[in-house]
């Protein structure tokens, strides 16, 4: 039987660099932020048996071996490796936007690579235990330099701020009427900046200048206006609370350059200025930075400029969703 884990992408509007194990080991970490209606899809079925290989993986390269120990997709190769599987399998990635852009997408595969391996056991996982394997194989096993949001936003899903501490976990959905969620929707667009990057690359700087605590100021006002922002995205007036997020949003972009000089550069800041004068709300870069996707929060006349100025391709609609991972059964 073909079976399909989906999987969504997120946008973090506050506290990225805080979810990092060097920061909330020792200081309060936070993160707002929302699973996005852009989703990763993972297809397996199991391989025939006078298949020329055992297992067949499909991303931007294709794999036919024969031993788990040989795939080359660390992720794939991990998750088998620890949940002790090895039937022959046939599996494919399809993504709705590009990897390496900011959006959580290797975090988010993990998560639902790891579901879709427990389904295909008959074992239940719940989606607190999906995020602790998860994180689990990506720092743990093979040693990657990432925080722990995306994997909270994947298997989760949901609009919500999330609090780290130690060894201390909590998630807190955003209590937001109908008129502000379906106005937040509205407001929610991504111009691609036309760069993909590795984030363990570019985060490099941004943790080293975390362990020699030269960014705690930057860090703790972050963490600030994740509580902040979930205050201001739970009134009732949807329009202040637009322009107000709008504003934090900024704010928060501009503290985050701080954290390294790989966050931004020349390209990144005229996207950012070119929006703004587009009418935006505000914005900020998404993930770790030197390019990806940039997040911003503008009316549809501001839409529509940014739709002009940066060509359809690069324009990208999203919305919140309550979706975390799943197990679509086709």
């Amino acid at each position: 039987m073909l079976t399909i884990a989906k999987t969504p992408l997120r946008v973090s509007f506050f506290g990225g660099g805080t979810d990092y194990p060097q920061y909330f080991s020792q200081y309060q970490g936070a993160v707002l932020g929302t699973a996005i209606n852009k989703f990763i899809y993972t297809v397996a079925l199991p391989m025939v048996g006078y298949a020329e290989s055992r297992f067949r993986i499909t991303y931007r390269m294709v794999e036919t071996v024969d031993e788990v120990s040989e795939i080359k997709h660390n992720a794939i190769r991990a998750a088998l490796m620890e949940a002790g599987f090895d039937d022959p399998l046939n599996v494919a990635i399809i993504s709705d936007l590009p990897g390496n852009s900011g959006l959580g997408s290797s975090s988010s595969f993990t998560v639902g690579f790891v579901k879709l391996v427990a389904h295909l056991q008959g074992r239940r996982i719940t989606k607190y235990d999906l995020l602790k394997e998860a994180v689990r194989l990506e720092l743990d096993v093979l040693g990657e330099n990432v925080g722990v949001q995306d994997q909270t936003h994947a298997a989760f899903g949901g609009l919500n701020l999330y609090s780290f501490h130690g060894d201390d976990f909590s998630i807190r959905p955003v209590r937001m009427t109908t008129p502000a969620r379906d106005g937040l929707n509205a407001a929610l667009c991504l111009v691609f900046t036309g760069v993909q990057r590795s984030a363990s690359d570019t985060l490099k700087e941004q943790m080293k200048n975390t362990a020699e605590k030269k960014v705690q100021t930057e860090l703790k006002h972050l963490v600030d206006l994740c509580h902040e922002g979930a205050a201001i995205l739970e009134r009732t007036d949807a329009c202040s609370m637009l322009k107000d997020f709008g504003a934090l949003l900024s704010d928060g972009w501009q503290t985050k350059r701080k954290l390294s000089s790989a966050v931004s550069n020349d390209h990144i800041d005229a996207i950012y200025e070119t929006g703004m004068k587009a009418g935006a709300y505000g914005g900020k870069l998404c993930g770790a930075g030197g390019g990806g996707f940039f997040l911003f929060l503008a009316p549809p006349e501001a839409q529509a400029r940014l739709r002009e100025t940066f060509g359809a391709k690069n324009f990208v609609k999203i919305e919140a969703t309550d979706d975390g991972a799943q197990i679509l059964n086709a």
